[in-house]
C-alpha cells in the first residue's frame, strides 16, 4: 500500500527522510539538505540534476525501491536524457515521488562534492619496480637465418643485458615485427618480473622512456588512486571518488547480503567498481598528461569483501562462520582479463589477506608502518565501516576486525552526512551556557563568528552554512556533550541538566547543535539519544576489539597508537580517547598516519621485494576472530560506557569530569545491565 509520506534515501550522502507524495526528487533533496546541481530551476534545459532510482529490496534501509515509485518520464525528459547519454537515469526535477525510493546522485550531479581526504604521505621508498624498460639493438633478419624476430630479440637481450630466457605477451608479440622495422632494428622493451620468470609486455620502436603504475585503495566508501612514475617513485597524480557500491549497502554485511539476495547483485557491484576504476585511471593519467594505456602496472588493496567483488567472486562465504576466503594469497592477473583499460600487457597485483575480515588493505597498512620491525608495542587502528586493528611489535603481532558500522561516516545519524562542504566537523560546547560553536567543512571561521541575516552583506556571510554532521563532528559532539554534563556516562541525557538547547520527547532527549539560522534548511540540527547510542555501539565495538588483542597479548597498556585511514586523520585524538574509542595512552603518542593502506599499495607498486614481505607478514600475524570470541562481548559491554565502565584513563586526568573519573562498583553493575538490555 502506497504511503502518503514515502521515504526517500539519497546515496552516497546517506541522507534520508519522509516527504509528501508528489514531491519532486529535486525538492525532496533540498528538504533533506542534499545539494543537487540545478541551473534551470526545473525548466528541462540544463540537464544537471541527473539521478538514478535504484531497483530492489534494501533490508538495511527497510525499503523496496523501484523506478516505478516515481512518475514516468515525459517525452521531453526522455529526449533530454538521450542527448546526455543518460540511459537509466532520471532528471530529479521531473521525477515525482509516489512511493519509497533509494536514489543515487552521481558525482557530476552533486553540487557539494564530497571531500575525500586520502592524499599520499611522504615516505622514503626504495625503488625496485616489477616493471622496467631496456633499450636494445637487434640484428636484422637475413635470408637463411631462421631464428625469427622474437628469437633475435631474446638473444640480443641476453647478450646486452645478461637476461635469462624470456616469455612474451601475445599482444606484444603481435607488435614486435612492426616495431623492429619502424625502429630500424632498435627497440625499447618493457619487461615485467613474474613469479615464473620475466615477460616482455611491450616493444616500442627506437628509444622510448616512461613506465607508470597505479596504486589503488578500494575502500568501502571511497576509492583513491595514486599514479606513480615507476622509475623515480614520484606521485604524478592522485584521484579519488566515491565507491558506487554504497548504493547497494553502506557496510560490508549489507553488500554481502545484496549479493546473496539478488541473482544479479554480484554482477552489478562488480561492474560498478570496474567502471569506477577505469574512470579513476583515465582521470589520473589525464592529470599527468598521459593516457590510461600508459599505465603498465597496478596494485590494489581493499578489505576482503571489496577484493572478492572486484575479482567477480561471490562474497557470500564471508557472511557467516567460518568466514572462508576464496584465496588468502596475493593475486597477479592481466588487467585486460579483469576488464581494466590500462596498458594491454599490464598486470594487476592484489596484496594478500590475513583472514576472513582482515584483508589486503590491512596488509598495506602493515608494510607501510612496519610495526613488526619495532620494539615498542603499537596499536594500529584503521577506522571505517569495518575497523581493522593490529597490535604488537617485532616479537609478536595480532590482528582483528571490529564491525563498527557506518555511524562514524555519518550514516545512522539523524543529521549525518559524509565529509562534504557544510558538514560540521569540529564542535565545542560551553560548559556553563551549554551553547555550541562549531566549524563546517569549507568555512574557516567558527559559527560564533558568523554574521547572517538580510541586513548582512553577502561578502560578510559564511560561504557554507551547516548542512549536517560528518564523522569527526559527531565524535566531538558526543564527547563534548559528555564533558558538559548533557549526557551521562551511560549515554543517557542528563534529566538534571535543564537548558533551552536540551529537549525531551518522553524519556529520549536531544541537543540542539545548530540553530535554524545556522543551517542550510532553516531547521535546527540536533544530536538525538539514538545518535548517541549509535556512536556508543560503534566505539564499543572498536574498543572491545583492541582490548581483546591486548588480552591475548597479555598486556595492559600500549606504547603508541596509530590512527590510519582518512577518517583517522581528522579525529582529534583527545576526543577519541574521551569517548573511549581507543585505550588509554600518552596523548602525544597517539597520532594519525594518513591513508596508510594506500601508502602500502604504493610501496608494493614501487618495490617488488615488499610484495614478498607482505605475503610473509600476512601469514605470520595471528588473527583473532572477534565474532566468535566470548571475551569480545564482555569487553563490548564495558566499552558502551563513556569513556569506559571500568578501565582507567590516567592520561585524561584534568580533562574528564572529576565525578566521572571513577564509578562505584554497584553503579557499574547497573550500567552493564542496561547495556545488555
Amino acid at each position: 500500500m502506497t504511503s502518503p509520506s514515502p521515504q526517500v534515501i539519497f546515496m552516497p550522502s546517506g541522507r534520508r527522510g519522509r516527504v509528501q507524495q508528489g514531491e519532486s526528487l529535486l525538492d525532496a533533496a533540498r528538504q533533506l539538505g542534499v545539494e543537487i546541481e540545478s541551473i534551470c530551476a526545473g525548466r528541462l534545459t540544463c540537464g544537471k540534476c541527473k539521478v538514478r532510482v535504484e531497483e530492489g529490496h534494501f533490508p538495511k534501509h527497510g525499503i523496496h525501491s523501484h523506478p516505478d515509485h516515481v512518475t514516468p518520464a515525459s517525452a521531453e525528459e526522455c529526449e533530454m536524457l538521450e542527448k546526455m547519454n543518460g540511459d537509466g537515469h532520471r532528471l530529479s526535477c521531473q521525477a515525482y515521488v509516489q512511493d519509497d525510493v533509494l536514489v543515487f546522485v552521481p558525482e557530476e550531479a552533486r553540487a557539494h562534492k564530497q571531500i575525500i581526504r586520502k592524499s599520499a604521505t611522504e615516505r622514503a621508498i626504495e625503488i625496485v619496480p616489477t616493471v622496467r624498460q631496456l633499450y636494445v639493438e637487434v640484428p636484422q633478419a637475413e635470408l637463411g637465418e631462421h631464428r625469427g624476430d622474437w628469437g633475435r630479440l631474446q638473444d640480443a637481450l641476453a647478450k646486452e643485458w645478461d637476461l635469462p630466457p624470456l616469455t612474451i605477451d601475445l599482444q606484444a608479440l603481435q607488435r614486435l615485427q612492426p616495431a623492429l622495422r619502424k625502429g630500424k632494428w632498435a627497440v625499447t622493451v618493457t619487461l615485467r618480473d613474474n613469479a615464473h620468470g620475466m615477460e616482455v609486455i611491450d616493444v616500442l620502436p627506437g628509444y622510448e622512456e616512461g613506465i607508470y603504475g597505479l596504486a589503488v585503495d578500494i575502500g568501502s566508501t571511497t576509492v583513491v588512486g595514486h599514479l606513480c612514475d615507476l622509475r623515480t617513485g614520484a606521485v604524478l597524480a592522485t584521484e579519488s571518488t566515491m565507491n558506487p557500491q554504497v548504493t547497494y549497502g553502506e557496510d560490508l554485511m549489507s553488500r554481502i547480503s545484496y549479493a546473496m539476495m539478488h541473482p544479479d547483485g554480484l554482477t552489478k557491484m562488480h561492474t560498478a567498481i570496474l567502471e569506477t576504476l577505469n574512470k579513476l585511471a583515465a582521470a589520473a593519467a589525464r592529470q599527468a598528461g598521459l593516457r590510461a594505456r600508459n599505465i603498465h602496472e597496478a596494485v590494489f588493496v581493499g578489505n576482503t569483501t571489496m577484493i572478492h567483488i572486484l575479482l567477480g567472486i561471490d562474497p557470500s562465504e564471508l557472511g557467516g562462520a567460518p568466514f572462508a576466503l576464496a584465496t588468502r594469497d596475493a593475486v597477479d592477473l592481466k588487467a585486460r582479463d579483469l576488464g581494466l583499460r590500462l596498458h594491454p600487457g599490464a598486470y594487476v597485483h592484489v596484496l594478500p589477506s590475513e583472514a576472513g575480515h582482515v584483508g589486503a588493505d590491512n596488509v598495506g597498512v602493515l608494510i607501510a608502518e612496519e610495526p613488526y620491525n619495532q620494539d615498542e608495542i603499537q596499536l594500529i587502528v584503521d577506522i571505517g565501516t569495518n575497523a581493522e586493528i593490529d597490535l604488537g611489535n617485532r616479537a609478536r603481532m595480532y590482528s582483528a576486525s571490529s564491525p563498527t558500522g557506518p555511524a562514524f561516516e555519518g550514516a545512522q545519524i539523524t543529521f549525518g552526512m559524509r565529509a562534504a562542504p557544510g558538514a560540521i566537523e569540529r564542535v565545542r560546547i560551553d560548559r556553563d551556557t551549554l551553547t555550541a560553536r562549531f566549524r563546517v567543512i569549507g568555512e574557516e571561521s567558527w559559527s560564533d563568528a558568523w554574521r547572517t541575516g538580510p541586513d548582512v552583506p553577502l561578502d560578510d556571510q559564511p560561504r557554507h552554512l551547516a548542512a549536517g554532521i560528518c564523522g569527526s563532528g559527531i565524535i566531538e559532539a558526543v564527547a563534548e556533550m559528555f564533558l558538559a554534563g548533557i549526557i551521562l556516562p551511560d549515554g543517557r541525557f542528563n534529566p538534571d541538566r535543564e537548558h533551552d538547547r536540551v529537549r525531551f520527547n518522553g524519556r529520549k532527549g536531544e541537543y540542539i547543535l545548530a540553530t535554524g539560522e545556522q543551517t542550510t534548511t532553516g531547521n535546527p540540527i540536533v544530536v538525538t539519544q539514538d545518535d548517541v547510542r549509535s556512536i556508543q555501539l560503534a566505539k564499543a565495538a572498536l574498543y572491545a576489539g583492541a582490548k581483546l588483542l591486548m588480552l591475548r597479548a597479555g598486556i595492559t597498556k600500549v606504547d603508541r597508537i596509530l590512527l590510519a585511514g582518512a577518517f583517522g586523520s581528522y579525529i582529534d585524538t583527545k576526543y577519541a580517547m574521551v569517548l573511549g574509542l581507543i585505550p588509554d595512552c600518552e596523548l602525544e603518542k597517539v597520532y594519525a598516519v594518513g591513508n596508510a593502506a594506500g601508502d602500502g599499495a604504493r610501496i608494493a607498486l614501487l618495490n617488488r621485494e615488499k610484495r614478498a614481505e607482505a605475503q610473509k607478514i600476512a601469514q605470520w600475524i595471528k588473527y583473532i576472530e572477534t565474532a566468535v570470541d566470548p571475551e569480545f562481548q564482555n569487553e563490548f559491554v564495558g566499552a558502551i560506557h563513556i569513556p569506559h565502565a571500568t578501565d582507567a584513563f590516567p592520561h585524561l586526568a584534568g580533562i574528564l569530569p572529576t565525578a566521572q573519573d571513577s564509578v562505584p562498583a554497584p553503579r557499574r553493575d547497573r550500567i552493564r545491565g542496561r547495556a545488555r538490555e
